[in-house]
């Protein structure tokens, strides 16, 4: 497939088939509760199969909720009439919030799961450019639910249009500054153009949330990247690419757009550890659950100390390296150091 389903299907098809999985297993919760707790017994873990269909009875669920309580939304805009309208992007993040709230406090709840986040205070009258570390499926989950419910802003991101097809995530960014980018094929000048549309319209509450590595760090895609590097005739950043062993070289040209679209905005670097272990599905199920803290830290830059044009790019990986030697820290401390070596998906 090159893409998600055109509209119709997502909302008329997709949709009402995630209601009605709702029902089904709601109908069907003593016996697939049973099931789930029996296979427990044989597997290795803490009640893994358990777990994980709880959650997804639970995520189910919320997502039959959310499809209502959107549908009623956009009856009540006029039928969809006044959706852009500031009123109801309100609500439309307050509803997200909502939803996101329940969804990580299951999930923290379920999976034995910790989040501990330090650093530099990010709240402000000031929009905010938020370049982070992408190293497993959750962090997009766990940025924006901090964004959202902690920091009290509202995300603006740019994903991958084969997240469509989860109607909460679909049908609530199709109504606040948010784009889709092809999942296939070459994207740049559309991601480009993207970022420079949200990051320079941005309000005082808004937080720009940018993955600058492009994807999930694997070993490969590090080893990819640095040849790429030499081969475009950059040794300077292949050589300083080769220092940081926990991250991906980010890509500057979307980090270089987004601050000059957004001179007033202050930036951001997130880096987090503990969701290395988990970039894989295969990783992900042995990992649960999960027993140990997920901990993030940000170092915010007020925009009055962004560097000039020209030093960006070397600014850029001074502060990557940062999150490098922070990640190695934190692995180190834990002793049980997380080494990736299976591809990750491209967006969580």
């Amino acid at each position: 497939m090159k893409g998600p389903p055109p509209y119709i299907v997502r909302r008329f098809v997709l949709a009402p088939l995630a209601i009605l999985l709702a029902l089904v297993l709601l109908g069907t919760f003593p016996i697939w509760l049973i099931a789930a707790a029996f296979a427990s017994r044989y597997v290795p873990g803490r009640w893994r199969p358990l777990r994980v269909g709880w959650f997804f009875f639970l995520y189910t669920e919320l997502q039959a909720i959310m499809i209502v309580v959107y549908f009623a939304q956009w009856i009540a805009s006029g039928f969809g009439a006044r959706l852009k309208t500031p009123r109801f992007q309100d609500l439309t993040y307050r509803t997200a919030a909502w939803w996101l709230r329940r969804v990580m406090g299951s999930a923290r709840r379920t999976f034995s799961l910790q989040i501990d986040f330090h650093g530099d205070d990010l709240a402000g009258e000031r929009p905010l450019l938020l370049l982070t570390r992408h190293a497993g499926p959750g962090d997009s989950f766990l940025l924006v639910d901090d964004v959202l419910n902690f920091l009290d802003r509202r995300p603006r991101i740019v994903l991958k249009d084969m997240l469509r097809v989860d109607p909460c995530i679909d049908i609530p960014l199709s109504r606040v500054p948010t784009r889709f980018v092809p999942s296939r094929g070459r994207a740049g000048a559309a991601v480009v153009e993207a970022i420079r549309d949200l990051a320079g319209t941005m309000g005082r509450r808004d937080a720009f949330v940018i993955f600058p590595e492009g994807g999930n760090f694997t070993v490969k895609r590090r080893e990819r990247a640095i040849a790429k590097l030499d081969e475009i005739g950059r040794p300077d950043l292949a050589d300083r690419a080769r220092a940081m062993i926990h991250v991906l070289p980010p890509k500057p040209q979307g980090v270089l757009t987004a601050i000059a679209a957004a001179p007033d905005a202050d930036v951001a670097f997130i880096g987090h550890v503990g969701l290395e272990r988990l970039s894989t599905l295969r990783a992900l199920w042995r990992g649960i659950p999960m027993d140990s803290a997920i901990e993030a830290t940000a170092w915010r830059v007020p925009a009055e100390q962004v560097p000039p044009p020209e030093e960006r790019e070397a600014w850029l990986y001074d502060h990557w390296q940062q999150i490098d030697d922070w990640v190695d820290a934190r692995l180190t401390a834990s002793a049980d150091p997380a080494e990736p070596t299976e591809p990750a998906a491209t967006e969580s």
